[in-house]
């Protein structure tokens, strides 16, 4: 039988059928889509299968194994680690303060690294937000090095980081849904040993999996629920902010009362969007308290 028909029909047999991969398959398999190795016909096979059963966690490990494989890796400025800011959504319906968190990151000398990619045509694209902040993506990792040395902020493109991941992401349009590579993105790791990864979440069953995953993975991170998808504490209601150090769990903030007063930043469009960073660096308008807890969540974990 070839390899990945074995493997389909493991993992092909339905939520409660399927039966998950042991650690080395995972990797096995995941290397092989990584390395554009995998047929189309099977490709789609294995990623339906895997959205239907959803990834175990065993898988999850071996997965990261692979992709940490492939990654390329960037050198971290003396001093704090690098914050991992990933964004893979973009606006919806109000402002996205994830580029205010990696600005006040870098104002309190904490490095912070933006990745990501933009495959939504019904939102607004990160990185249009990012260029009107005058911050570009580095065109190689030697770039985003000096960027991080320079200005503490540094953005990449997924497609530089790992191009096996983006075309896997890249498929989202055509199959109509999320794939494993969409939970793998959240754990990427171009700064291994020296990083510490926001990993922003919105399915409560992917929480629970990212929780046993970052202690078995003796990870260095930030679980929070997402905003719109995004990396940022919702200004309307702080989530509950779990700090990982070499795996070991601390609440660092518990989950906070809604707050209906408190404006979210209404308005999604580039240039309100941006009005409203700007006004909240310069003081002239309040930074909501979920982000400035984020914010110094992030630098007690750097630190």
């Amino acid at each position: 039988m070839h390899p990945f028909a074995s493997i389909i029909k493991e993992i092909g047999r339905g939520a409660k059928g399927a039966r998950p991969l042991s650690e080395d398959q995972a990797e096995w398999l995941f290397g092989e889509i990584l390395d554009g190795r995998v047929p189309d016909m099977e490709l789609g096979a294995v990623l339906l299968s895997m959205r239907v059963k959803g990834e175990d966690v065993i898988e999850v490990a071996g997965f990261k194994r692979a992709m940490d494989a492939r990654t390329l890796q960037l050198d971290v400025p003396q001093g704090p680690r690098c914050v991992l800011l990933p964004t893979y959504n973009g606006a919806r319906k109000q402002a996205n303060l994830m580029p205010l968190v990696a600005l006040l990151l870098a104002q309190r000398g904490v490095p912070a690294l933006i990745h990501g990619r933009h495959d939504f045509d019904s939102r607004v694209s990160p990185f249009e937000l990012l260029a009107a902040l005058d911050i570009h993506p580095a065109a190689d990792v030697a770039e985003a090095n000096a960027a991080l040395a320079e200005r503490r902020l540094a953005c990449l493109r997924l497609e530089t980081l790992l191009p096996g991941l983006a075309q896997l992401l890249s498929l989202r349009p055509r199959l109509g849904v999320r794939n494993s590579g969409h939970t793998m993105a959240k754990l990427l790791d171009p700064c291994q040993g020296r990083s510490v990864r926001v990993i922003a979440v919105t399915h409560p069953e992917y929480m629970e999996r990212m929780l046993e995953h970052l202690v078995s993975d003796g990870a260095h991170a930030l679980l929070m629920r997402a905003t719109e998808g995004e990396a940022y504490a919702h200004p309307r209601r702080r989530p509950r902010l779990m700090g990982y150090m070499e795996g070991e769990a601390h609440e660092l903030y518990p989950q906070g009362e809604n707050d209906p007063g408190r404006d979210a930043g209404e308005g999604c469009d580039v240039a309100t969007n941006v009005a409203v960073i700007r006004g909240m660096l310069s003081g002239d308008l309040p930074v909501p308290q979920p982000v400035l807890d984020q914010v110094d969540a992030l630098e007690r974990l750097a630190r």
